[in-house]
């Protein structure tokens, strides 16, 4: 067996769980905000804590899963055949029981950390979840960070309007980037509601460089986004961004 093969293969010590690899990414995620925000009070601190003794007992009985399942190790007492199964049994509800506490530990340290702005963090232990197997609550993650993204910047997107000064231009096109860049891809209307914002930010850039008397090439796709021309194209809204940030920018930067 090569290397590559052997690494393929699955940790029988957490089989049918997940991977010793995977089980322990909620702790690094813990150490590496204890280490980071050693002088954050309370709460935080405290779910980090949970969530690293949590790994530790789900480790263990992993551990116990595995000991009884392989061959008895010289110098280890047998252990008769009823009662290896009903310390297998017992070992295997331990395991499941402290995984399904890691996985709500998980949603409780999100949960805090969406209330820091801590949007990394909060993605990393969705992906965590998602490759353990967890899609409901990754999805639910997903979710709740899409909706705090929006809540952050709703001030900025509820003032896109096609009369903007450049400054508000400035501010709208950095909020819709972030909103494109921070919240999930698959969160519900994220794009659609990007791509509606598009016509009246095209709208004040349109009156901004008419204003100044700048040349607006032939090419330029301003006043066919500002009537709508891409309502019903969402899927392209990042393209379409992309290009009023451009003409604008070329005036102002």
């Amino acid at each position: 067996m090569t290397a590559q093969d052997h690494d393929a293969q699955p940790d029988p010590a957490l089989s049918p769980y997940l991977s010793l690899r995977r089980a322990v990414r909620p702790a690094i995620v813990a150490y590496r905000l204890l280490a980071a925000d050693q002088e954050r009070a309370g709460k935080l601190a405290a779910e980090c804590e949970d969530l690293l003794l949590l790994t530790r007992e789900l480790l263990k009985a992993a551990g116990q899963v595995h000991l009884l399942t392989g061959p008895a190790a010289p110098g280890v007492t047998h252990v008769p055949g009823g009662d290896r199964q009903a310390q297998l049994l017992d070992a295997y509800a331990d395991a499941g029981l402290l995984w399904a506490k890691v996985a709500g530990s998980c949603l409780a340290l999100a949960g805090t950390l969406l209330d820091g702005g801590d949007w990394d963090e909060v993605r990393r232990l969705a992906d965590f979840l998602q490759d353990a197997g967890e899609a409901e609550s990754a999805a639910y993650l997903r979710s709740e960070l899409g909706s705090a993204v929006w809540k952050a910047y709703d001030s900025e997107l509820s003032g896109i309007g096609n009369a903007m000064p450049p400054a508000d231009i400035k501010r709208s096109i950095n909020a819709l980037r972030a909103i494109l860049r921070e919240v999930p891809e698959d969160f519900p209307g994220r794009n659609a509601e990007v791509n509606r914002l598009l016509p009246p930010l095209a709208a004040s850039i349109y009156a901004v460089l008419k204003d100044l008397g700048t040349e607006i090439p032939c090419d330029s796709r301003i006043e066919h986004i500002a009537t709508g021309g891409v309502a019903k194209y969402p899927g392209i809204v990042i393209t379409s961004l992309d290009e009023l940030s451009a003409e604008f920018e070329a005036i102002y930067r």
